[in-house]
């Protein structure tokens, strides 16, 4: 007896044009913000990335307390989860500088600011994204 076949597979679909235009204009406000705090707060080679740091630091609190919101209070605001979180969040925070400023420091002598700024950095993330979660879950979502 032959085997049924499966059917071919779903090709992915593409998100609605709406959503596009929600995740490009956040995303282009949070470079700004992002762009903002490079040009008031300028780096100096060889020293720990302030900017970077501080922006990621309050961009994964951000991102996790509006995320688990907009999940689990309000799922229904999909739209503005794209425009706030993928958009804005995602463009004000940034993992590409991180990286590269942490091969500069270590390729530039500056090995224990390195691992320095890589301890906090993981460390301090994760943190401010589990204190976002618990405020959020706790005030916003009403479990505690």
């Amino acid at each position: 007896m032959p085997k049924p076949q499966d059917p071919p597979p779903t090709p992915p679909r593409l998100p609605p044009p709406a959503d596009t235009l929600a995740v490009a204009a956040g995303g282009a406000l949070g470079a700004l913000l992002r762009y903002a705090f490079v040009l008031a707060f300028p780096a100096h080679a060889g020293a720990f990335p302030k900017v970077t740091f501080y922006e990621n630091l309050a961009g994964a609190f951000v991102l996790a307390f509006v995320l688990t919101a907009l999940l689990e209070r309000w799922p229904q605001l999909g739209r503005l989860r794209a425009a706030l979180c993928t958009g804005v969040l995602g463009s004000f925070t940034t993992f590409s500088t991180f990286s590269l400023e942490l091969l500069a420091l270590g390729s530039s002598g500056g090995r224990q600011t390195a691992s320095l700024y890589a301890v906090l950095s993981v460390t301090g993330g994760l943190c401010a994204a589990a204190s976002g979660l618990w405020l959020a879950r706790r005030y916003v979502v009403g479990r505690r």
